[in-house]
């Protein structure tokens, strides 16, 4: 069990939108889908903790997903959460402590992610956000649980090595999560998506993370 709250990233990031500076900060290298897919690449926001050093960030491919559409399966997207590889550490105001980073932080991102670009059609607006509380606080049980049963295993390459992801299925896309690089600079991976299939997915170090920007 992790020692600190995962929501520590999440409540308090600063965020950059789709621009690469925020991306280009990042002492971690960034990971997408590799050469083979061809579709449109794009950026979302990186978070940082309160020093504004970069912690996480992600990189959108296909279709950029909205809660408006009528039909939310007709999207077509895959995103990559890259989380660095951190160990447990106080906090930049000296007052508490910060969580280890590990495939269950890319798992809840990755989760979370999934949960924010999905609006089931059946439901008023106005159930939406206590819908999107539950559905989170699950995400996050989930997360903490890569072992268990709602969890299959997944091998998916990563720089062209066969890698071993966590993977789970729902009715509104698919959530994967594992770890990446051996070397100075491992990072872990979590990836999710609708309407392509994670099973046909590749992945690689971004070579230059201003590509995606447009």
């Amino acid at each position: 069990m992790e020692t600190t709250s995962r929501t520590a990233e999440q409540e308090a990031p600063a965020t950059v939108g789709r621009k690469a500076d925020g991306y280009l900060l990042a002492a971690f290298p960034w990971y997408g889908l590799d050469e083979a897919f061809t579709g449109p690449r794009w950026l979302m926001q990186v978070g940082a903790a309160a020093d504004g050093t970069v912690e996480h960030g992600s990189t959108g491919h296909g279709e950029q997903p909205t809660i408006k559409v009528e039909s939310p399966q007709d999207e077509r997207f895959a995103v990559v959460v890259t989380v660095a590889s951190r160990p447990v550490r106080r906090s930049a105001d000296g007052t508490g402590v910060l969580e280890a980073t590990s495939v269950s932080t890319a798992a809840w991102l990755a989760g979370s992610g999934l949960l924010n670009h999905t609006w089931p059609t059946q439901m008023d607006r106005t159930l939406r956000q206590a819908w999107l509380d539950q559905q989170t606080m699950l995400a996050w049980e989930l997360a903490d649980d890569l072992g268990g049963g709602a969890w299959s295993e997944l091998m998916l390459p990563v720089d062209g090595v066969p890698t071993s992801f966590a993977y789970r299925e729902s009715e509104y896309g698919w959530v994967l999560a594992g770890s990446a690089g051996d070397g100075p600079e491992p990072v872990h991976l979590g990836a999710y998506g609708r309407g392509m299939s994670a099973y046909g997915l590749a992945f690689s170090v971004v070579e230059d993370i201003r590509s995606y920007a447009g």
